[in-house]
């Protein structure tokens, strides 16, 4: 018996050996590889990076649009780390929360030049050699922001407790540690002109995060076989999260202080808490799918993505998708068109506050949490201003180029229009390079877009006289609707209408009396002024600081 088992093993292991010796038929691994496309891709949807300090950027952004500052050219030097533990992209974190703080304000620009030929791409190359060929102008900043992380220091405590227990037949063991680290950042502001660091415009903040773990080791013995488990759970915070924290605070504290704006009016928000998503996560996932739908929509509802006597929605219906489509856009989040959680938290934390404990707490919600105690659909709202950095912005010399901006606090439907001195109307959006109707409550419309090599028109003031833009924002597409006003070509006359009076009344004929929003924004058109002969021969003055200019290149006049 013994030796017919010993041949059978040998005759097995001669095949085995021969099978590996044997080149691999790749034709056999096609059904395996057809898979590989899908494996490798991530089974989670995309989440937008945001910090504590997310909202109080936006916050940021208001506070610097109702001061009315000029725009100011910022640049900033690499942020070191000394310790070489925390890897990450301080200066593109930078960048990002001065873009943040300047969306609808335009309050600040980043010139984008790096010196180290280690750092340089296409386009610092490319700049390079238009500089070294007087064929491109670098606009100086006025502002640099300097700093590094000025230190990490790990286990600043360390708690560790293991226990264990052992006998003939069984062994028992149970450990758990906890580790907290510093990661502290300086940062300051200075004076690009002059290279030195303003004095009082400089921020030093640390944070703590930690790393924590539980494990469990189980051994017996039945006999002469034995039985071992290890059970074991760790969590660790990482340091990018912890590092954009400091640098999105920092920037709050820096171009505040220098803005001279209340900024700590965006600091004392809730949502900065730190415990502000854990507590929303838990309600998102306490309840059911059916009452987190109800509260978006109702929260969506009162923002006017819904309207208000739409019935509760199933989850895949196209109005529905469609709304949280439309509110992730607008409140810059990645557009899935699907109820997660962070559409959930964006939704509901305005429902959200501290109670006198310190505790999150919900604020309108229903008993079980299933309905919220808010108003009706807020109305819409425009909100324009002239954006030439001069201090009179209501008087300006003939042919004088204005700039406007204008937003709306929710998505619409949006079209603009300006009335000359004679009552001459014309439609300035939408038009052939802006199709487009529908805009975002997220962003704000320039007018001309100062910003872009092709705005479509340049806006110059006319004869002397009173002239005027207004903007309109409706709910609905009126393209069908005004043929006499909207179907009309842009940038052309339009026919039997005077003044933005006479666009309103369109509007509020073809609306079917439902509300729609209008602003307009006015100014007198001077004469211009003709220089003296002293002027003349005086030399050219010395260019002005780029900081304040918000001029855009020359385009083709308007028509």
């Amino acid at each position: 018996m013994t030796r017919i088992s010993w041949a059978f093993g040998a005759a097995l292991g001669s095949l085995l050996l021969g099978a590996c010796t044997t080149p691999l038929d790749p034709r056999r691994d096609v059904e395996l590889q057809s898979h590989a496309s899908a494996a490798a891709r991530p089974v989670v949807r995309p989440l937008r990076s945001i910090s504590s300090f997310t909202d109080s950027l936006a916050c940021m952004d208001q506070l610097l649009r109702d001061a009315d500052l000029p725009t100011t050219l910022i640049t900033s030097k690499q942020i070191p780390d000394y310790s070489a533990k925390v890897a990450v992209a301080s200066k593109d974190m930078i960048i990002t929360a001065i873009s943040q703080m300047s969306r609808l304000s335009n309050a600040f620009r980043y010139v984008d030049f790096e010196v180290d030929i280690a750092r340089q791409d296409t386009v610092q190359n490319l700049t390079t050699l238009l500089l070294n060929n007087n064929q491109m102008q670098l606009q100086r900043p006025a502002l640099y922001v300097s700093g590094a992380i000025s230190y990490v220091d790990q286990n600043v405590l360390n708690n560790r407790w293991d226990a264990g227990l052992s006998g003939s037949r069984i062994e028992a063991g149970y450990s758990t540690n906890r580790n907290a680290t510093l990661l502290g950042l300086e940062m300051h502001l200075g004076d690009f002109r002059t290279r030195t660091l303003i004095p009082g415009l400089d921020s030093a903040n640390e944070v703590i995060f930690g790393t924590g773990g539980q494990g469990l080791d189980l051994a017996g013995r039945i006999g002469t076989y034995g039985v071992h488990f290890n059970v074991g759970r760790d969590y660790t915070q990482g340091t990018g999260a912890a590092t954009r924290t400091l640098v999105d605070l920092a920037m709050i504290e820096l171009l505040g202080k220098w803005a001279r704006v209340p900024y700590w009016q965006c600091l004392t928000l809730d949502q900065t808490h730190p415990d502000f998503q854990r507590v929303l996560r838990d309600w998102y996932e306490q309840g059911s799918p059916a009452s987190r739908q109800k509260l978006v929509q109702r929260s969506l509802t009162n923002q006017g993505y819904l309207p208000g006597d739409a019935p509760a929605l199933p989850v895949n219906a196209p109005q529905w998708r469609s709304a949280i489509g439309r509110f992730q856009a607008d409140n810059n989040m990645v557009v899935t068109g699907a109820l997660d959680f962070v559409t959930y938290e964006r939704a509901l934390r305005h429902y959200v506050t501290l109670d006198e404990t310190g505790k999150i707490t919900q604020v309108g919600w229903g008993p079980k949490g299933g309905d919220l105690q808010v108003a009706s659909n807020a109305p819409l709202r425009i909100d324009m201003q002239v954006e030439n950095p001069v201090p009179d912005r209501t008087r300006f010399e003939s042919g004088t180029q204005v700039f406007i901006s204008a937003r709306v606090n929710r998505a619409a439907y949006f079209y603009c229009f300006m009335s000359d001195g004679q009552g001459n109307v014309i439609r300035l959006l939408p038009n052939s390079a802006n199709p487009n109707a529908l805009i975002s409550a997220g962003n704000s419309v320039r007018i001309p877009d100062w910003m872009a090599p092709n705005p479509g028109f340049v806006l110059d003031t006319g004869v002397p006289g009173t002239e005027a833009v207004g903007c309109l924002a409706t709910e609905e597409d009126m393209l069908g609707r005004l043929p006499n006003v909207v179907a009309v070509p842009a940038l052309t006359l339009v026919q039997d209408v005077n003044g933005l009076a006479g666009v309103q009344a369109e509007f509020a004929r073809a609306n079917d009396g439902q509300p729609f929003a209008m602003q307009s924004v006015q100014w007198q058109v001077l004469p211009r002024r003709t220089p003296s002969t002293a002027e003349l021969q005086a030399p050219p003055p010395a260019p002005a600081s780029p900081a304040a200019s918000r001029q855009p290149a020359r385009s083709p006049s308007r028509r």
